[in-house]
């Protein structure tokens, strides 16, 4: 591992925005620490916080944007991967002109830690990468929704404008696979199970079950054992003690 040393670059001790969307510029106040550096240039990308040794990049959505990135900069430094998910969402639906607001309600929906599954196959196997750790951050959040007839037609002309932050209420840090790993449910630890058995047991749908069973294989923390039927039985590895 090199060290940071002479290798970085517009060094800011002052927290920027560089054109960040609200939730990110927040996340980033939120997870600052004294010392922190930020929007620092390392190995030609800029990364949102530089701690010591430690690259910390947050990312909202989209890991397939930031995989090259990544792997780039985990052959050479510690790099952590910060991801937020809803636990409770409000929405709040602004007129015309963009500014008037027309209402705010509390989505139904509340997000889980296998969400993160969704977004871990663009890089499963990264997590196997000693350099890189992944942590997510549970919080609250406000979604701003504006009209827009020409792009929102899956909701009825209502596009996404901005995320906004109104408080972390939790995170955990996964570190290596067997973290990952201990997210199968302790009922399927013992024996081989399907993705079908996945989702019962995590009371998912089957699609995440998929996407998650597809991550800890690559990860080594599940293999195919056989078949029961036309359905991939798995079962848990060493990796995953």
């Amino acid at each position: 591992m090199t060290t940071m040393s002479g290798e970085l670059q517009q060094v800011s001790h002052k927290i920027g925005s560089l054109n960040e969307k609200p939730l990110h510029a927040a996340l980033k106040e939120w997870y600052a620490r004294p010392n922190d550096q930020f929007e620092v240039s390392v190995d030609g990308f800029v990364i949102d916080i530089v701690r010591g040794d430690l690259l910390v990049e947050i990312q909202t959505r989209n890991f397939a944007a930031i995989k090259r990135k990544l792997v780039k900069l985990t052959a050479h430094h510690p790099v952590r991967l910060v991801y937020p998910i809803a636990r409770e969402k409000w929405i709040i639906r602004l007129a015309g002109d963009g500014h008037s607001q027309l209402g705010r309600r509390k989505s139904p929906k509340r997000g889980t830690l296998e969400q993160v599954f969704g977004e871990l196959v663009s890089f499963p196997q990264l997590l196997s990468n000693p350099n890189f750790s992944l942590e997510v951050l549970f919080m609250q959040e406000e979604e701003v929704r504006r009209y827009d007839s020409k792009r929102g037609w899956r909701r009825k002309g209502w596009v996404t404008h901005e995320r906004r932050l109104l408080e972390v209420v939790g995170q955990r840090l996964f570190e290596t696979p067997a973290d990952i790993g201990a997210l199968v449910p302790s009922q399927l630890a013992e024996q081989p199970f399907t993705t079908s058995d996945l989702a019962a047991a995590m009371g998912k749908p089957r699609w995440l079950a998929q996407k998650m069973a597809y991550c800890l294989r690559e990860m080594g923390t599940i293999a195919q054992v056989g078949k029961r039927g036309k359905a991939i039985l798995y079962t848990r590895t060493t990796h995953a003690a």
